[in-house]
């Protein structure tokens, strides 16, 4: 095997990192937001992801049956509609449950593991216990060859594409929108926001549906590199916990690093190693940086 060979297998396993990394991050990017901001514990944020990926699928099915000639522009409308169904979901979920159990992190982890398992057996119910994938637009289809040997596919660099858009736009909501402000202030100081009259209550339940609407855009990528089962989510909330706590619980450039180290140590690994010894790899890294550095990469500096 020849030098340039060489490389460019190790451009494409890179990349193929960059897709794990770009589900990751978005899976992140919801969780940081929802137990970083709020210190929710959320078990079931898979399975908001799982919504996300399943709405695609049911987008792809009615359009290849109902409008066929529409297939081509149906994804981007879909991955809107992930996010809006995932939104909703965790609105109904903060005001149903959630709003109750705020202080009680143990409560929300079970509680919330709770509703991962009743929504996974809703998921075999009402569509089916088999692994599911949509049909994919053709523009999605194929791979770009930059150099000869070299094929970087399409679906990947449209993912990554949708990650920085949405990680940019979460970083531009916090810090430059009447949302972020809120959700700073309440952070920072929950009794002195309720005294200038920020409603929090609101806050909360707003900022804990757009996590899990984040979620849903995380199913949406997802489509694209595997298919969709009742258990899909649940296979991910792992390593998206990690993601938060390696980069720092409250820290949203801590989690796209830690995103970013994680899925590529694990996809280089899988080159050399089985699946598993990769991921006991990675594991073992980081719990001996965490041993190193507790608080994470990037440890958060909001006074509590």
């Amino acid at each position: 095997m020849t030098f340039s060979e060489m490389m460019n297998i190790g451009l494409m396993q890179g990349f193929a990192g960059l897709s794990l990394f770009a589900v990751l991050l978005l899976m992140g990017l919801g969780l940081a937001i929802i137990f970083g901001q709020m210190g929710v514990i959320n078990m079931a944020h898979g399975e908001f992801m799982t919504i996300g990926a399943y709405t695609i699928y049911l987008g792809s099915t009615l359009t290849a049956q109902y409008a066929p000639g529409f297939m081509p522009f149906y994804f981007p409308l879909a991955i809107v509609a992930a996010f809006g169904f995932a939104f909703a979901a965790g609105w109904l979920v903060e005001w149903g449950l959630i709003r109750h159990l705020y202080k009680r992190p143990l409560d929300t982890l079970l509680a919330t593991w709770g509703i991962s398992l009743a929504l996974q057996q809703c998921f075999r119910t009402f569509i089916g216990p088999k692994e599911v994938s949509p049909t994919l637009p053709d523009w999605l289809m194929g791979s770009w060859a930059p150099a000869e040997g070299l094929d970087i596919p399409v679906n990947g660099l449209f993912v990554l594409a949708l990650t920085v858009v949405v990680t940019a736009g979460v970083l531009i909501s916090l810090h430059r929108s009447r949302w972020g402000l809120r959700v700073r202030a309440t952070v920072s100081n929950r009794v002195m926001a309720n005294a200038i009259g920020i409603d929090t209550k609101k806050t909360d339940r707003l900022t804990f549906a757009i996590g899990c609407g984040i979620a849903g855009v995380a199913g949406a990528a997802f489509t694209t590199i595997g298919s969709t089962g009742p258990t899909s989510g649940s296979l991910y909330i792992v390593d998206a916990f990690l993601v938060v706590t390696f980069g720092g619980a409250a820290s949203l450039l801590g989690t796209v690093v830690s995103a970013f180290g994680i899925a590529q140590t694990q996809s280089i690994t899988e080159f050399f190693l089985a699946g598993s010894m990769a991921k006991v790899i990675t594991l073992s890294l980081i719990v001996l940086i965490l041993m190193v550095r507790p608080q994470g990469l990037f440890a958060s500096k909001v006074r509590r």
